[in-house]
């Protein structure tokens, strides 16, 4: 028996709601057409995984937060967070989808750089926000999560690079979840103008064990020209928060897009991680790691789709599923008609510690061009019972040749992640689900 997927929100609250944030009549507007579209679109429906029992209605909206002075007022966890070289950079951070701190360097505010919260910049760059918002990498109407997502969004960031800016130092938005049931409906906009760079590293972190919430997130990003962006992100959601995350970019002529995501959440998660290729001699390089452990499900969907000529995409994914959790690993590289001399690469490597658990790595080749190459490696196996017996007869203890094994698996992927923090928290996740 499937569950109602209906918000329990109408026309007047989201009205209210807007208002209430002082939004252009633009956004009003979007948010009243997603409202009233999201009652007839179909729920998505990802690769061998049945959603329809998981909770999306079940979170609270608008939960109010105070702001801080200074990182001091963090609590010890959520400050350990702020990357050393952020203590008084580029940094924003939401607390129940709020933001209350925000510093930006003058330096980029010279360059023309905007790092700010997505309520903010709806006030004060409105017309630059809808010249990007779900109308090009991302569209309202694709199901009935997207709808929902635009018309109670509640937080996000705001990323904005002019031409020729090159970024040197990471900016870092962090999401911290102070009530287990506030509802986070994030959107995030990254736009990279040509010739221009940046690195931008968020983090999701939840308070909370089985009280019930959602965390719909949605990140568009934008590569111009010659342009190029890493994305870092570590999600680490508690175990009664459903999670529906769909990060994607349009990568222009020569452009870059680096994707680094540790996706660590420990409740029910939908991913989906999507690069297309547009301009001739773009490039994507998408690096994934993830632990499932408890009950939880899992689905990621990883896919670069090649539009330009000599583009080129590369994909890596480790997984480790524990206890009786199960994950779907889908990886998709396509390769449209006219990408000439494109290349698309693909890696997808699951380990599983116990009987119970289940990985299933499914890679997917979708070539409609003659002149490319194309290739893909998959595996799915469980914990090498030699490996154990080794360790163990060193005197190690089973609990800790299954942490050693784990670490080393994730490693060959983690220590590839373009970006320290990133790589760092994934790191302390990982020890963290281990332990």
């Amino acid at each position: 028996m499937s569950v109602d997927t209906k918000i329990a929100f109408d026309q007047d609250y989201i009205k209210s709601f807007s208002e209430k944030r002082q939004e252009p009549k633009w956004m009003e507007s979007l948010r009243l057409k997603a409202l009233e579209k999201s009652e007839n679109l179909p729920m998505p429906k990802p690769d061998k995984t049945k959603i329809d029992k998981w909770n999306f209605t079940s979170f609270k909206h608008d939960v109010p937060a105070d702001a801080i002075s200074s990182l001091d007022d963090l609590p010890k966890d959520v400050r350990e967070l702020v990357a050393k070289d952020q203590q008084s950079g580029n940094l924003l951070v939401h607390r129940n989808s709020t933001p209350v701190f925000h510093q930006l360097s003058e330096e980029l505010k010279e360059q023309g750089v905007i790092f700010t919260d997505i309520q903010t910049a709806l006030q004060e760059h409105g017309d630059l926000v809808e010249k990007y918002f779900m109308k090009d990498v991302m569209k309202v109407d694709e199901n009935r999560l997207t709808a929902v997502h635009a018309a109670l969004l509640n937080g996000g960031t705001f990323l904005y690079v002019p031409r020729n800016v090159e970024v040197d130092v990471p900016v870092q938005a962090l999401y911290w979840q102070e009530d287990p049931e506030a509802g986070l409906f994030n959107h995030v906009i990254i736009v990279a103008e040509d010739n221009s760079s940046v690195t931008y590293v968020e983090n999701y972190l939840s308070y909370g064990n089985d009280e019930e919430s959602v965390a719909n997130i949605i990140a568009e990003v934008h590569v111009g020209q010659n342009a190029r962006v890493t994305f870092g992100s570590v999600d680490n959601f508690s175990k009664g928060v459903t999670t529906y995350v769909n990060r994607r970019a349009n990568v222009a002529r020569d452009g870059k897009v680096d994707w680094a995501l540790a996706q660590m959440n420990d409740g029910n998660t939908v991913s989906t991680n999507t690069t297309h290729l547009i301009g001739d001699g773009s490039n994507a390089d998408s690096k994934t790691v993830t632990i499932g452990r408890g009950d939880q499900k899992q689905n990621f969907t990883n896919q670069i789709i090649h539009h330009g000529k000599n583009s080129e995409g590369m994909l890596l994914v480790h997984g480790v599923q524990k206890d009786s959790a199960s994950a779907i690993f889908n990886g998709v590289t396509k390769i449209e008609h006219g990408a000439a001399k494109s290349n698309g690469e693909q890696t997808q490597r699951v380990l599983m510690m116990n009987e119970k658990a289940r990985g299933d790595a499914n890679p997917i080749l979708l070539i409609d061009e003659d002149d490319v190459m194309a290739g893909h490696a998959a595996s799915v196996g469980k914990v090498d019972p030699i490996q154990l017996y080794y360790l163990q007869s060193r005197g190690i203890s089973r609990h800790e040749a299954e942490r050693l094994i784990i670490h080393g698996f994730l490693a060959p992927v983690i220590n590839e992640l373009p970006i320290e923090g990133v790589r760092k928290r994934a790191v302390e996740v990982t020890e963290g689900k281990v332990n």
